[in-house]
């Protein structure tokens, strides 16, 4: 039955099969496990981006194309839920149209980019995404009267969703929230996992291994790409509409900054290319990182006050330079990603 629900295509690790559980289990009863605002919000981080780095994984790792306006669709999601929202009213319907609307939106862009830009080398097809993730950034921040321009759009949900509303002495809109995010995440999720265990996803594999003997074979690598690039985009999508029906929130710097596009780079790079798990333990590991390195630098430089030279070191303010030396050793020792040297350890 597992197996079957995971399309087959099992962890095939021992260490990993526990490391994935672990993390299911851990945020799958993260609201009790772990109390507390903040350890919500970043159990709710971790399911968001499991979703958008596979989706960027089903582009990257599984066909080898190099984007950087990932980040423009999952901006798309984001302000799909939030204008329908602000605009039409917090309702199940408008929620649906604001999704269904960002989700058409995105189809059509990812097509046209893909068959106008897939033509070309890989190098000046990243450029030409970086390009375009620039402009419609731009544009978000200029549209004020639509986006709310830098200061973003604050927007309500319906009813059931909101943390005022009391389901029973121990469940809350606020928890439903977080239930609807975790069931979300884990459907695209297996949707994702099938994608790629299908007959397409073989091809997917065959065109980033060569794609000139997938040409010579008979399959349309520019059909192929296109499809891939529209199903990633797609997933995106539905993952910046999950970040904004949980924050309630969406701005330009929230869901369309390029540094969310170089973190889901180093998320997959953590986790390992080409697995779809790597998402969920890159992503897990690389966020739990972003949230509580800072805390734990404190308690270290508290610890170490009379050995100045690493109390400095220890600053919590030079969270950033310790967050690049785990990524360097992580790159150097697993030079796979984590899933990779799991799965070559068996």
């Amino acid at each position: 039955m597992i197996a079957r629900l995971l399309s087959h295509d099992l962890p095939r690790s021992r260490v990993l099969t526990v490391l994935l559980l672990l993390i299911v289990l851990g945020l799958a009863f993260a609201p009790f496990i772990f109390p507390g605002a903040k350890a919500l919000n970043v159990a709710a981080k971790i399911l968001i981006f499991i979703v958008l780095v596979a989706s960027y994984d089903l582009l990257l790792g599984y066909t080898g194309i190099v984007s950087f306006a990932h980040t423009m669709f999952f901006g798309i999601g984001a302000y799909g839920v939030a204008i329908a929202s602000t605009r039409m009213g917090p309702s199940w319907a408008e929620l649906a149209v604001g999704i269904g609307a960002a989700v058409l939106l995105s189809l059509l862009l990812s097509l046209v980019i893909g068959l106008f830009s897939l033509r070309v080398r890989a190098i000046f097809y990243a450029m030409i995404t970086l390009a375009v993730a620039a402009a419609f950034q731009t544009l978000a921040s200029q549209l004020a009267e639509l986006t709310g321009g830098e200061d973003g759009l604050n927007f309500k949900l319906p009813e059931m969703l909101s943390p005022a509303y009391e389901i029973g002495p121990y469940f809350n809109g606020k928890l439903l929230t977080y239930y609807l995010v975790f069931v979300s995440a884990v459907v695209l999720f297996l949707a994702m996992l099938r994608i790629v265990n299908s007959p397409f996803g073989r091809v997917l594999q065959a065109i980033r291994e060569n794609d000139f003997r997938a040409e010579a074979i008979g399959y349309r690598t520019v059909i192929f790409r296109t499809l891939s690039n529209v199903l990633a985009a797609v997933f995106a999508t539905l993952a910046g509409a999950l970040l904004a029906i949980w924050l309630r929130y969406n701005g330009a710097d929230t869901s369309l900054s390029f540094e969310i596009m170089i973190d889901i780079l180093l998320i997959v790079v953590i986790g390992g290319m080409g697995t779809l798990y790597g998402a969920v333990a890159g992503a897990t590991i690389f966020i739990l990182a972003q949230s509580y390195l800072q805390d734990l630098m404190a308690l270290g430089a508290n610890a170490t006050q009379g050995i100045p030279l690493l109390s400095a070191l220890l600053s919590p303010d030079r969270w950033l330079l310790w967050l690049g030396v785990l990524f360097v050793l992580s790159v150097y020792f697993f030079p796979t990603g984590i899933v990779g040297r799991l799965r070559a350890w068996k």
